[in-house]
């Protein structure tokens, strides 16, 4: 099966999709939150692309990047860094670049779920 690669639109002005949670509400969040609002745009990710929307999996990925710098950037997620910072690299390899990772939809879906599992749990 041929992989579907997404085409990310490199900008130097930053333009967030999440307005909102640039501004500062992203940090109200704990990490188990974030990480399942970020998966929630990884599997829109995939769902848009295996309707072959390939312009809708663009954004909702680079909401899922947005959201992931945002994750980066908190100063509270300080000792998870390479975590997240190695995180972003795979997920960039599998949807944008060769995938030499050897990751698949299945894997970034099971990753995700067990963050949306606990932050439903924790509510």
């Amino acid at each position: 099966m041929v992989m579907a690669r997404l085409k990310l639109k490199i900008s130097n002005r930053v333009n967030y999709q999440h307005k909102q949670m640039a501004a500062g509400r992203w940090r109200e969040f704990d990490l188990i939150e974030q990480m399942a609002n970020i998966g929630s745009e990884v599997g829109r990710t995939i769902s848009w692309r295996q309707k072959n929307n390939l312009e809708y999996s663009r954004k909702a990925f680079e909401r899922a990047l947005e959201l992931l710098d945002l994750t980066i950037a908190d100063p509270k997620n300080k000792n998870r860094l390479s975590e997240l910072c190695r995180l972003r690299e795979t997920m960039v390899d599998y949807f944008v670049f060769d995938n030499q990772y050897k990751s698949s939809d299945q894997l970034w879906q099971n990753y995700f779920y067990h963050f949306n599992f606990a932050a439903r749990a924790g509510r």
